[in-house]
């Protein structure tokens, strides 16, 4: 396993990290004894950070990250979210009376006395112009309820304008080989201001496991079945914005590149691993042996110059007319 420093929090974090949606729903059946074991495997290999939210589940995931610490000695760092628990979701939601309810719930899951890193969940754009709201995260860690604090966002833009307020720690954005324009700018900008950046979606729901085809069929409970078109929540959540079917014909372009004794998930996670300015990606993980895939990425050799270009014509060909200008 490699480690990076996480923004200025003084962390040292798996390069392959763990992302607890899908062990907390919506991606079709899940077991909870499954879950554990891959949990388990996750930190049998070396992995050290856990990403959640009090949504997953409605703190399913959660509740099994505190099953965790109660049944390993080793020390590990658990992110989760806030803000997707408003309904409606809107700015005016994300003041403190709510702020504070939804960290106390969190802290009741987690069985802890303070959560390791809190990240404002996909909120509204108008949110990142709102200093009060952010003040609020900073009394929250000054009252032990908060170690740190980041930011999940849909935008780069709302990724830029957030790492401005100096508390934030950690912006979690999707950045993968189907949606790649976080590295033209906030990369840059987030190691100047020393902010950690998590890579979520990185197999972008699955397509790039390489194991999907035309004729693959989701549950009616999955994200990838009800969200296709984003009537649940952004559209970019599922196949990173990505027409199913364009998607598949990428990862058809892709399957040649894949190198010798890799899988394409683990030359997926391999990729996002060659920026310097990302932190970890948190692939999710169902079950030890997808656990296992997934980390064995973080030790192989660096990609070649002449994979990573076709990596990019792919991307240019196929990606990046449809997702680059909208997320």
């Amino acid at each position: 396993m490699q480690y990076r420093p996480l923004g200025r929090t003084g962390w040292n974090i798996s390069t392959v990290s763990f992302g607890a949606w899908a062990i907390g729903g919506t991606w079709g059946a899940v077991d909870d004894s499954d879950s554990m074991a891959a949990l388990h495997r996750a930190l049998d290999l070396g992995v050290n950070f856990f990403d959640t939210a009090d949504v997953y589940g409605d703190g399913r995931s959660e509740r099994l990250l505190a099953r965790l610490r109660l049944e390993r000695s080793e020390p590990f760092y658990i992110a989760t979210k806030a803000g997707r628990r408003l309904a409606p979701h809107v700015a005016a939601g994300y003041n403190r009376e709510n702020l504070t309810a939804f960290v106390e719930r969190s802290l009741r899951n987690l069985q802890v006395e303070a959560i390791d890193l809190l990240q404002l969940h996909c909120p509204p754009a108008e949110v990142f112009y709102m200093p009060e709201v952010f003040g609020v995260l900073d009394d929250l860690v000054a009252a032990g309820k908060l170690r740190h604090y980041g930011v999940s966002v849909e935008k780069v833009e709302e990724a830029l304008k957030a790492i401005e307020y100096p508390g934030v720690q950690s912006v979690q954005i999707i950045y993968n080989l189907f949606r790649q324009r976080p590295a033209e700018l906030l990369f840059e900008q987030t190691q100047k201001r020393g902010v950690g950046v998590l890579a979520r979606l990185p197999l972008s729901s699955g397509l790039l496991s390489g194991k999907m085809g035309a004729q693959s069929a989701f549950a009616a409970d999955d994200h990838r079945q009800f969200n296709r078109e984003g009537a649940a929540f952004d559209r970019g959540e599922t196949f990173s914005g990505l027409d199913f079917q364009v998607g598949l014909q990428a990862v058809e372009a892709m399957r040649a590149l894949v190198p010798p004794g890799q899988s394409m998930a683990q030359m997926a996670l391999r990729w996002i691993q060659m920026h310097p300015g990302v932190t970890c990606t948190i692939p999710g993980g169902k079950n030890p042996t997808q656990v296992a895939d997934n980390v064995a990425a973080a030790d192989l050799p660096p990609l070649d110059a002449s994979t990573m270009q076709a990596l990019a014509d792919v991307y240019e060909r196929f990606a990046k007319p449809l997702v680059h200008q909208r997320w």
